[in-house]
């Protein structure tokens, strides 16, 4: 039973949510065997090297990675130590930070991004794209952009970005 001094949702709200949750875990599910099947990648390791492939030089700190992905810095050590062991990343320590580390993508890593590429945009574009007027995929692109602004503006502790330097830790 609902207490009235809590807060509820209505019923366009609710069915927003739930779509949303609901078409997040499908168009992820078929990502995920496309990223698998095409290049043996997880979602978080396409992220990965994705995110890389867009760098400057191919580089980034692995807590800006983390703060990107929204994944936990323990978890992205992991796998970014998988795709070390894949020859797909290089890890070094951050040249400002000697705590730090940065991740950089190989020719190789380049090479699987390029072979999964083609697929992943196949089954985005058929699963997501194409069902919808173009009116609305604009309108999905404003709506979820907006809501994604407002999360990360209180972004859970994965994804907040870290203080650096002794002088930030007071």
């Amino acid at each position: 039973m609902t207490d009235a001094a809590q807060p509820s949702l209505d019923p366009v709200e609710l069915g927003a949510y739930f779509a949303l949750i609901e078409v997040s875990s499908l168009l992820r599910h078929t990502v995920e065997q496309q990223l698998q099947e095409a290049g043996g990648l997880s979602y978080v390791q396409f992220q990965l090297l994705a995110t890389l492939g867009d760098a400057p030089e191919g580089s980034r700190r692995m807590t800006d990675l983390a703060d990107g992905v929204v994944y936990s810095r323990s978890g992205l050590t992991y796998q970014a130590g998988l795709l070390e062991k894949a020859g797909l990343v290089t890890r070094a320590p951050a040249p400002d930070d000697e705590r730090g580390v940065t991740v950089t993508i190989t020719d190789a890593g380049r090479g699987v991004l390029a072979r999964v590429f083609p697929g992943h945009i196949g089954v985005v574009r058929d699963l997501l794209v194409e069902p919808l007027p173009r009116e609305d995929v604009e309108a999905l692109a404003r709506v979820l952009g907006t809501v994604r602004d407002h999360l990360r503006a209180n972004p859970p502790r994965s994804a907040a970005p870290r203080r650096r330097g002794r002088a930030a830790r007071g």
